[in-house]
């Protein structure tokens, strides 16, 4: 490798611990594993499901893409923040895995550094993957690999709750039936939202919807249509709809309190949906709605299979048919179950439904979100989602109005 892509590696170490987001699949912590016994004919595949044990379905799935492919699979697996660190340094030595399977908004930071191949390249066809998933994994015009699936965020709401309060989830269309809802709530003894606004990623991450929804775009932080998001967030506060505790809130802590049965709605994600089945009361799901209706664009989460550069070019032949039957139709069918994610093509999404109607909400929310490095962001998307969560806590903390907070990370963004 030239040196100058080693320069460009060492800078995007320092850069990709602003990527990580708590999502399922993405985010658990625990020791490498296994799948396939290395030996002759063996490919090195690395993902972020340190979960997953080398009996899941996920490593038979590997071990079964593998023989198909007639080589073995050497799995190994880590943390999300570590993967993406591990390899970037790997790929300095020339020791990049064979398969990489990677959260998506760090694709375009790899794809920059020159750790991945194109697909003009590596020859994976991505024709059948929804444009707005595959979005996430392109850069200069190029795309590095393609979705394995997708998951993202919407509105689980307790039915019980909302009956009690006299509020018919189905006229929850816009920001103002929503507010007016929650109003309807906190009236009749019960709490409105809970969601997360901590001071990470994952802040940024649930706001999207809103900053989106709102018709604002990342390039803009302190448009008119980002302060009435804002504003829409610190009124919640203000008026008891939502707890200060989401200054603090993990999306796991939000998902706790909701499962508490106090709270109406909570923002959440797919990866809560078997959580949601075992909460004990009567739940629902509606996408998050855009301030004047329709389906607000929230943030695709989920991960990119990926073939990293080799020196041995020769290589990249059975990266391909592994990467291929990992992300077949058959497959990517049973991802709600191996992975809980939505497929990323709409004929296989169709089946999903079809199979489970408790995703149809899911696959609907998938379909209108977008990818947080998408719109030729790319590796500006990190610069950007720091100040923006900044400007969150700063209004919802009351140190500064939403307009003010947004100008101030406006002006902070390099």
């Amino acid at each position: 490798m030239p040196r100058s892509s080693g320069r460009r590696l060492t800078a995007a170490v320092l850069t990709v611990a602003a990527l990580a987001v708590t999502t399922a699949g993405c985010s658990s912590s625990g020791g490498a594993t296994t799948a396939g016994a290395a030996g002759s004919g063996s490919y090195t595949l690395w993902d972020p499901y340190p979960q997953f044990d080398g009996a899941s379905p996920w490593a038979t799935l590997l071990n079964t893409c593998a023989g198909q492919a007639g080589v073995t699979v050497k799995r190994t697996a880590f943390d999300t923040s570590d993967l993406t660190n591990k390899t970037l340094l790997a790929a300095q030595q020339g020791a990049a895995p064979d398969v990489l399977i990677v959260d998506n908004p760090v694709v375009s930071t790899l794809a920059e550094a020159g750790v991945l191949t194109s697909t003009d390249v590596n020859k994976i066809d991505t024709s059948a993957a929804a444009p707005n998933l595959l979005a996430a994994g392109q850069s200069g015009g190029k795309t590095y690999g393609t979705p394995i699936g997708a998951n993202t965020l919407a509105l689980y709401y307790n039915k019980d709750l909302l009956t009690a309060a006299g509020v018919d989830v189905s006229s929850v269309k816009d920001w103002a039936s929503l507010t007016a809802a929650l109003a309807k709530v906190k009236a009749a003894g019960k709490k409105g939202i809970t969601f997360s606004a901590i001071g990470t990623e994952e802040g940024s991450f649930q706001f999207l919807p809103w900053f989106w929804g709102s018709g604002a775009q990342l390039t803009k932080l302190n448009s008119p249509e980002a302060a009435s998001a804002l504003s829409l967030w610190t009124g919640w506060l203000k008026n008891g709809y939502a707890p200060n505790s989401v200054l603090q809130n993990t999306q796991t802590t939000s998902w706790q309190e909701f499962a508490t049965g106090q709270f109406a709605f909570a923002e959440n994600g797919t990866w809560q949906l078997a959580n949601a089945k075992k909460a004990g009361f009567a739940y629902g799901v509606i996408p998050v709605p855009a301030s004047n209706g329709g389906n607000a664009a929230a943030p695709t989460g989920g991960e990119f299979v990926t073939v990293p550069v080799q020196a041995k070019t020769d290589r990249y032949a059975v990266s391909q048919k592994i990467v291929t039957c990992l992300t077949n139709a058959e497959n990517s069918f049973a991802t709600d179950q191996t992975l809980s994610y939505i497929a990323p093509t709409e004929a296989v999404q169709a089946k999903q439904v079809a199979d489970d109607a408790d995703l149809k909400s899911w696959v609907d929310a998938v379909k209108a979100a977008k990818g947080r490095t998408s719109d030729n962001l790319g590796t500006k998307y990190p610069k950007i989602s720091e100040p923006l969560w900044g400007a969150v806590q700063s209004a919802l903390s009351g140190s500064k109005s939403p307009q003010d907070a947004l100008s101030a990370a406006q002006s902070a963004v390099h």
